[in-house]
This record gives C-alpha cells, structure tokens and sequence, in this order.
C-alpha cells in the first residue's frame, strides 16, 4: 500500500478511514477525531452528506433528504467534543407547529409545541380522546425511557444485550405495532394516524413497525422540532468545520471499490481509481448491503446477509421552485391521500406502485427566504413509494409521477404550481440505488420490523472483519437523524482510544 493519506510523515497516530459522510460518517470522524485517531473521510459525491447533501441551483438551494430535527443535544454533544460551542455556529430556530396532517377530506391536525395546544387540537377533533391523549404521553415516555435512554447509543453486538432488553419489551408492548398500541389510547381514526404515522420517517409502516418507534412522538414532545437556518445543509457544513479543525481531512469524489482485509483485519482501503490507502480501521456509512456484498467482496464474510434483509420503501422526491411566493403553505405539511392502510400495504408489502399518494411537503422558505432568490419559494414534496422490487420503470413513469403529484398539489395547496415553477429537479428509487448504492433504491436501508431491529440489525462492529465498524441507517439503532447519530456513539464505545490502540499494536 502506499499509504498516500495527505497527513505529514511524522504523524504516527493511528489512521481511521470513514467511507461516506453522511451524518453517521460525519459524527463517527468527529469522535475519533476526539479520541485522538487522524481521520481520512472518503466520499464518492462531489460534497458531504451522503442523504443530507445539497442541492444549489437557479439560486435555489435545496435539502436532499433530512428536514426536520428533533434531537439538537447530539450535535451539541459533537461541537462539545472539539470545544467548540453549537449555539454559536448553528442558528436553530424552534418550529411551532412542527407540522400540519391535512386529511383527504380537507380537515386538519397541527402537532403543536405546547401541550395544552396539542389538546386543544384534539378536542377540536374528538374531545372524547383527551383522557387517551394522557394516557398515551405516560406510555410513550416509558417507551421513550426503555427503548431510546437505555438502548439508543449502546451497542447491539452481543445477544445478552438483547436477553436483557427483552423484559422491557414485553412491559412496554415493543412486539405490537405503532398503530396497534396507539389504538389502546385514541378511538378516532385521525388520532389515531396523527400519533402513529411517525415510523415513515424512518422508513418505517406503522401497521408493522415495533411500538418502540411510539418514541418519536415523546423525543418530538420533549425537545421539539427544529429548523437550522441554512437548511440542513448547515448543519453537514458545521460537522466538516469540526473535522478539518481536528486537523482531519475529507476527499470528495473517492468512490471507494473494496474494503482491504488481511488475516481476517482492515488493513485499507482500494479506491475506485487504483489509488489504496492504509487504515488501522474503517468506519462504514456505506449502505450495509453495498459494504458487505461490494466493498467486502474478498473478504472473509458468512453469508452476506445484510443485503438479503427486507428493505424499507423508497421515495419520489420533487425538488422545486417558484417564482412567487405561497404563504398559506407551512414550512413542514403532510398532505394524506384517500387511503391509508390500504396504501401502506400497497407500498410495502405488495410492491404496487399505487394511482393514489400521500404526500409530505417541505417548505423552509417558510422560515428560511435565503433558500431562495427574492420573492421565490423553495420546496421539496416527497411521496412514499415502493422500493425497485416493484419493478416499476421509473425511467418512464417519474415525468408521469410529477405531472400528478403537481396537480394535487396544485388542488390542494399551491393554486397555479405549475406555470410559476422556475427550477426543478427530480430524486427516484434509481437514484437511492445508483448515486447511493442502496439495495433496491430502499431510502432507509433495512426496514425497521422488530426482527430487523437492535441485536437483529447488522451490528456497529462487523461480527466478520476486525477492524470494521457500521454507522448509518443500517446499523443499530436504524435510520433518522437521531438514530444515525447515535450509531456513532455506538461505535465510540467500540473503538479504543488511539493512545490505547496504538499500545494494543504493540503488544
């Protein structure tokens, strides 16, 4: 090897490579840079944030993927690490409501930052909720307290972790769905979605989803949701600030071909232009099936198995914007469409890409107008949908897609969309499997049913490869921002620090 990784030769510290620098890569670099590693992060796009990249055009600027924060203590917790002050570096603003629900029939549910508002709401709907509403809020906190306190950030590895979580499990009812456990506290069936539809923004059906992810709605309640000015991409921006002030280094456009080994160890990486690197570890934000099926092609691993485990539905992603301006649209709105279980099934288990939608529509021009030019909007609208294992063309269909996507909204929301409609781009499964290397164009890499969940879940550490650690969607605890972030405080614990590796080494 030639061990080419740009530091200076009388840097002996020992070297980690981070393949990809999505928010899981991003942290895990941040982390080793703080336990004293050099750390080369290696990204195949021409920017950092893998899911979070961003988008600038016409003088728009758009968020690929994660839009809404809930959990603002992890990133404190990484500028922390450095020394470095996160209200200082990242302008956070509070979201109230956090986002409107508007029902097919035209209805509306606004998740609202206080509680008594969040009541007034549900009264409006069904007062005859409000007792389950409490009720609710006591059982999601327990499942807040078992699920994300204890198991979140600690790692999955060993089955006795699993044997010693089993009995919160069963107390809090983790083995039912979102929506079944919901369902023991809200009689309508608005309330009912309202408070269960939160496993989709993990990639998640809430009919099948384990009642631990009843944790979103507590992790929203008691931290809010929040916007930080500049789009997420100002918080991907703050994180590569973080790494090269710990003296680190991050390469774009370094695809990376193959996961080196030797005697069952990493000893590098080979990139897809010839050049290797050496590492004393490898982080992984690499899609789980792309790392274990491609990058670790030569190595050592039973069975493979990461790739052939169910995968979560994938995404139509419509990125916009107008030449006007729509105040009446908030900055986060879930649009639901005629059906929604049936649609759910559609999506997830029949792999039927359906002539009906529901649609979630971001508008942080709504909080944010640097996002676009002078009395423009920006938007994105995304719609679920299945993954490539539908067999949909979407090659084909995605023109097709758009042109009905903009006549619903046009109908519901945004009156005259499409003759205002300046700057334009579009995102499809094809693109979550060929720019992101995601098994079957997944948006979420694994879905999370309880089976593919914690100890089920391809492990922080690799069980095959020494050396090898997995952050990222894939990995436990699973895909979101939190969860992503988390991941690589899992592997914080795993990972030695560098003085006693390097003492390791020498043994």
């Amino acid at each position: 090897m030639d061990g080419m990784s740009g530091y200076p030769p009388d840097d002996d510290r020992p070297h980690a490579v981070v393949i990809g620098s999505g928010f899981g890569g991003l942290a895990a670099a941040v982390r080793l840079g703080a336990k004293g590693y050099r750390v080369t992060v290696l990204e195949a796009l021409d920017g950092p944030g893998g899911r979070a990249y961003t988008f600038r055009q016409d003088g728009f600027t758009f968020d690929a993927g994660p839009t809404i924060l809930t959990a603002p203590h992890l990133f404190e917790e990484l500028w922390s690490l450095c020394g470095e002050d996160f209200r200082s570096a990242i302008d956070l603003h509070p979201l109230d409501p956090f986002y409107k629900i508007r029902f097919d029939d035209g209805s509306e549910f606004s998740a609202c930052a206080s509680e008594d508002a969040t009541r007034a709401e549900i009264a409006r709907i069904d007062s005859g909720d409000l007792a389950g509403f409490e009720r609710f809020q006591k059982a999601s906190a327990g499942i807040f307290g078992a699920a994300y306190e204890k198991l979140a950030a600690e790692p999955f590895h060993e089955l006795s972790a699993l044997l010693a979580a089993m009995p919160d499990m069963v107390r809090h009812g983790g083995y039912r769905s979102v929506y079944g456990r919901v369902s023991d506290f809200f009689r309508n069936e608005k309330l009912r979605i309202a408070f269960s539809f939160h496993p989709l923004f993990v990639g998640g059906n809430p009919y099948t989803t384990s009642a631990y992810y009843c944790l979103i709605s507590h992790l929203e309640r008691i931290w809010g949701v929040h916007y930080a000015v500049g789009g997420t991409g100002a918080l991907v921006r703050g994180l590569v600030n973080l790494i090269e002030g710990q003296g680190n280094r991050l390469r774009y456009n370094c695809a990376v071909d193959e996961i080196l080994t030797r005697q069952g160890r990493v000893n590098g990486v080979r990139l897809a232009t010839g050049e290797t690197i050496d590492a004393d570890i490898v982080v992984s934000n690499a899609e789980v099936g792309h790392t274990d099926s491609v990058l670790l092609r030569n190595a050592p691993v039973r069975g493979r198995g990461a790739g052939a485990l169910r995968q979560s539905m994938s995404l139509f992603v419509w990125y916009f914007g107008t030449d006007r301006m729509y105040p009446g649209a908030g900055h986060h709105t879930i649009l639901l469409g005629p059906r929604y279980k049936d649609l759910l099934g559609d999506i997830f288990t029949r792999k039927i890409l359906a002539e009906d939608f529901s649609l979630y529509l971001h508008r942080p021009t709504a909080s944010d107008p640097s996002l676009a030019p002078p009395g423009c909007d920006a938007f994105y609208v995304l719609a679920p949908v299945p993954n490539l294992a539908s067999g949909t063309d979407w090659e084909q269909m995605a023109p097709l897609y758009r042109e009905k996507v903009a006549e619903r909204l046009e109908a519901v929301m945004l009156p005259g969309l499409r003759q205002h409609i300046v700057s334009e781009r579009l995102m499809t499964p094809l693109d979550f499997r060929d720019r992101l290397r995601s098994t079957d164009g997944a948006a979420f890499g694994p879905e999370p049913l309880l089976f593919q969940s914690a100890w089920f879940r391809p492990h922080n550490r690799h069980a095959d490869v020494d050396g090898l650690y997995r952050v990222g969607a894939g990995t436990h605890p699973g895909a979101g921002v939190p969860s992503v972030l988390c991941s690589a405080k899992a592997v914080d614990k795993l990972v030695p620090d560098a003085a006693q590796f390097q003492l390791m080494r020498s043994v």
